[in-house]
């Protein structure tokens, strides 16, 4: 299958260097480039795109605020000169953060998450573990085996860079994987994003400190972009 590609970027060297880039994979096609947030914003809107490499600083609207516009989001790809757009960025739940001038090998990285992330994607009607039915779980690739985790039994997760650690109340488990991805298992009314780098079950908070939590014995900490919304919610679900 051939993945529909759209290059956003206000520099016409940038845009080439994502294209003989991506020469090199065969199931990803450069349907369209665009020099503005606008015109990808109208492409998007009225063509079938499955990915988006997206510079973030150009004239009119800039490529965050294109992706917070979007209602039904392509995969995104963050490519930028600046680094502090990162967290940011992964709020809005693109899939990797390529600072220019980023080799191939590291492009190859992303190519890697955003098969992995398709992939998912379109098996997941019959590969999802979620039931409709109590109890709920899910099934986690642990090493060479698919290890049945049971949802009440999370207590968080933590991104691992490539991998993510799931801690449930009797065991840790190292799957392959990115909080992006991984959240389209986990029902949002029981679990939500404090951090880039954690989520967490609603229910096993056993406190609010300072900016962090406590839960499963540890103290976790709440990003900036999060603490107003997380600590509202965290109050309101233990009123529940």
């Amino acid at each position: 299958m051939k993945y529909r590609v759209l290059i956003v970027d206000d520099e016409p060297l940038a845009i080439n260097v994502v294209k003989r880039y991506l020469e090199n994979f065969s199931n990803f096609e450069v349907v369209e480039t665009c020099q503005n947030a606008v015109d990808a914003f109208n492409v998007i809107s009225h063509q079938s795109i499955d990915v988006v490499f997206l510079d973030i600083n150009m004239p009119t609207m800039s490529g965050l605020d294109m992706i917070r516009n979007l209602k039904d989001r392509p995969v995104i790809v963050i490519t930028t000169a600046f680094r502090e757009y990162a967290i940011e960025s992964f709020d809005l739940e693109a899939i990797d953060y390529l600072v220019k001038p980023f080799s191939l090998d590291r492009f190859m990285n992303s190519i890697g998450r955003i098969e992995k992330y398709l992939t998912h994607q379109q098996t997941l009607p019959e590969t999802s573990t979620i039931q409709t039915q109590e109890p709920k779980h899910v099934f986690f690739k642990v090493d060479k085996r698919m290890v049945k985790v049971m949802l009440d039994e999370i207590i968080y997760i933590e991104s691992l860079k490539d991998y993510v650690r799931i801690k449930t109340e009797t065991e840790s488990l190292i799957n392959h994987n990115n909080l992006v991805s991984i959240s389209e298992y986990l029902p949002e009314d029981q679990f939500v994003r404090i951090h880039r780098s954690y989520i967490i079950s609603l229910d096993k908070v056993k406190a609010i400190e300072g900016n962090c939590v406590e839960i499963g014995g540890k103290l976790l900490p709440i990003g900036r972009n999060y603490q107003k919304s997380i600590k509202k919610l965290i109050l309101n679900s233990n009123e529940d």
